[in-house]
């Protein structure tokens, strides 16, 4: 089938200045190639997924500061999303070969100098509680300790525009008995998750 973008470039580019005018940042879900070279040259501000992302588009990436969170363990169930598109087997190959890329691709993101945050795209087929499995699957694609703890809380914070841990900044932090900088696997076992200064376990 043809997976020709449909929307004209230009009009791209002004929805994307549009919503940078009004403040807002543009995110697009994007599993595929076709799709990025247009929203890159708009100037979205975050790739979900990017599984289509190319050694080619790594550079205008980097330059443009766009970031990519790459969903691993969305992406983990591309095979599953496969199998079910029986009607659809020109579908389900390509989901096949974008999972069987995916980590390769997400590891030149990161070498290339691309920010990468921690994401699950949780709510549809997955549920919500997947950070820490995420953490871990970027870890094993070989993102620092230290590089993917910044991805899921002071970097993407920041980010977002949000403070760190300064005087004045809203109280939200995590307690753990073992230090995640040495192993993330202490980030299964929370000892106290405090959001706005309240303690909520």
């Amino acid at each position: 089938g043809d997976l020709t973008p449909c929307w004209p470039a230009d009009v791209l580019c002004e929805a994307v200045q549009r919503a940078h005018d009004g403040g807002a940042r543009v995110a697009v879900h994007v599993f595929g190639e076709e799709a990025l070279p247009d929203l890159i040259a708009a100037g979205v501000d975050s790739i979900e997924h990017g599984t289509g992302i190319s050694a080619e588009l790594l550079d205008d990436i980097a330059a443009r500061g766009i970031a990519v969170v790459p969903t691993l363990v969305n992406i983990a169930n591309f095979d599953k999303f496969a199998g079910q598109a029986t009607k659809y087997p020109v579908y389900a190959e390509r989901m096949r070969r974008l999972k069987r890329g995916s980590a390769a691709r997400i590891r030149d993101a990161y070498d290339a100098g691309i920010p990468l945050y921690v994401g699950t795209d949780a709510g549809g087929q997955l549920p919500h509680g997947l950070v820490v499995d995420e953490m871990l699957a970027l870890h094993d694609i070989g993102l620092s300790n230290l590089d993917v703890l910044a991805a899921g809380s002071w970097k993407a914070r920041e980010w977002f525009g949000l403070p760190g841990l300064v005087e004045g900044a809203p109280a939200d932090f995590v307690v753990y008995d073992d230090d995640p900088r040495a192993d993330l696997i202490a980030l299964r076992s929370p000892r106290h998750i405090v959001v706005r200064g309240n303690v909520v376990r």
